[in-house]
């Protein structure tokens, strides 16, 4: 009697992780079961046939390309030097670095505007003295998705190099390669695949932004309306194309993972098979 209640006991024990592991599934898989069952299949070729859809695809991949460039030539020097201290400097630029992957993107949007907008610390001489006009323009665009895709970059680098096995640069250095070579012949190579992964992580994240952009750049059809701006547009008049668009994003979002499954999805290795 005593064993049998035991064994009810622990039954009842893995019922409760269990219902909780079935309900974190469900919780993440309904909404996109939701939004995959209502799209209009029989409609998408018209969907995607629109000039409009066109115009955001386009704008989309071309500012979150240029994007992505910003955050990777802003981001490795950063990453290298925040992989290689602990000061109290380092601990402060590192959250300066994330501080953008945690404020409302509205928030975002409205300190980018503060800076580079007409009236902005760096907008309103660079326009007194150039002419040039950032704010809600394809180069707002360019902008906020890059603030907001900087982080991901950044520590996606600096994660890989704070993971990178010194022995190799000290056997290199014994044998007399200076530090550019030691970097260029070593340092990249054995980061490469962080390297990778930051970019199409700066990208996806470019490619998805939303609140910065239409605070910074606006919503403007042809100029400023990236894929994620053409979907809240498209809500109010055509919930059609609104999923048609989502299905989009979706789709790149699951290449993406893919192409990171190396990454953050390492094989399985045999118990008791040491790292």
């Amino acid at each position: 009697m005593a064993s049998a209640r035991r064994d009810d006991g622990r039954v009842r024990g893995a019922l409760v992780p269990r219902l909780l592991l079935g309900l974190g599934i469900a919780f993440l898989a309904l909404p996109l079961a939701g939004l995959v069952l209502r799209v209009p299949w029989s409609e998408l070729g018209t969907q995607f046939a629109e000039p409009a859809l066109h115009r955001a695809l386009l704008l989309s991949l071309s500012c979150s390309l240029g994007a992505t460039l910003i955050a990777g030539a802003l981001g490795f020097p950063l990453a290298y030097w925040l992989a290689h201290g602990r000061s109290a400097r380092h601990k402060l630029v590192r959250v300066l670095v994330v501080l953008p992957m945690v404020v409302p993107p509205v928030v975002a949007g409205l300190a980018l505007l503060l800076a580079f907008g007409r009236l902005g610390l760096v907008g309103a001489p660079l326009e007194a003295a150039t002419g040039i006009t950032l704010g809600f323009t394809p180069w707002a665009v360019i902008l906020a998705e890059a603030f907001v895709a900087l982080p991901f970059f950044v520590l996606a680098v600096e994660s890989g190099l704070r993971s990178l096995d010194t022995r190799y640069l000290e056997v290199a250095a014994t044998l007399g390669a200076d530090p550019a070579r030691r970097f260029r012949s070593i340092t990249l190579p054995l980061i490469a695949p962080a390297v990778r992964a930051g970019l199409l992580l700066a990208w996806a994240r470019a490619l998805g932004e939303f609140g910065a952009t239409i605070t910074f750049a606006g919503n403007l059809d042809g100029a400023t309306r990236t894929l994620p701006l053409a979907v809240y547009s498209a809500l109010e008049s055509s919930p059609e194309a609104a999923i048609a668009l989502s299905l989009v994003l979706i789709l790149i979002a699951v290449l993406v993972l893919l192409l990171l499954r190396h990454h953050w999805f390492p094989a399985a290795r045999p118990a008791g098979v040491a790292s």
